[in-house]
């Protein structure tokens, strides 16, 4: 790791990140922007376990206060970084780019960015399992011309015969299908059918923006901060 590297994590881990990792991506649209950092914070277990059945209005509230502080952390990053003579591209926490229709995906792939820079996988619900906190825990990036020592090894599946986040996801959205490097998204979730179920059932919690069934369920995340 670069000295630089060494200072950018300290520094965001001072200012309440709970984990940072760093990676190549070249297949996003960033220009010379191709390197990134990827920032992890933890979710209050005490909230999340609230959820059972449904999302709470603690969650939903929970959920947009920790997007916001990540964006924050997101420009803190690239300030410190534009300091130093580089440019930065940030990607929002939680934002869909409707582009050609709704197709629930964002400017780049938080989860993909994290597995790159080796700070965990993917389950089969879907969503990032973080080497400590599991899936209790919400992912920003940043791009940058920056160039950074990066991980060579992606991470493997950990979920094996388990299948909670099937079962007890209400929607049905959940394949049951294994995650592996290279298989995409529609394979292990329906996005599509997800969102629908929450805006219906859920509406009366943030007009159905949040749900969090499968992530309170998911042992690895229970198991590690036990």
């Amino acid at each position: 790791m670069t000295e630089l590297q060494k200072e950018l994590k300290e520094y965001l881990l001072r200012e309440g990140a709970g984990d940072v990792g760093f990676c190549k991506a070249e297949d996003g649209d960033f220009g010379d922007c191709v390197w990134a950092v990827s920032i992890a914070v933890p979710l209050s277990d005490a909230i999340v376990d609230e959820i059972d059945g449904e999302p709470t209005h603690t969650y939903f509230n929970h959920y947009r206060s920790v997007n916001a502080f990540i964006d924050s952390l997101l420009l803190k990053a690239g300030l410190f970084l534009q300091r130093h003579g580089y440019r930065y591209i940030t990607v929002a926490a939680s934002q869909s780019i409707n582009k050609d229709g709704w197709n629930y995906t964002g400017r780049y792939s938080h989860k993909k960015a994290a597995v790159l820079a080796g700070l965990g996988t993917i389950g089969k619900s879907s969503m990032f399992l973080h080497r400590e906190f599991g899936t209790r825990a919400r992912l920003g990036t940043l791009f940058t011309d920056c160039p950074f020592e990066v991980p060579k090894v992606l991470p493997a599946s950990l979920c094996g015969d388990c299948d909670l986040c099937v079962r007890a996801c209400p929607s049905g959205a959940i394949s049951g299908k294994t995650w592996a490097p290279g298989v995409p998204r529609e394979e292990l979730f329906d996005p599509e059918k997800c969102s629908t179920y929450m805006k219906t059932a859920f509406r009366h919690i943030g007009r159905g923006a949040v749900c969090g069934i499968c992530m309170e369920v998911c042992p690895y995340g229970k198991a590690n901060r036990a």
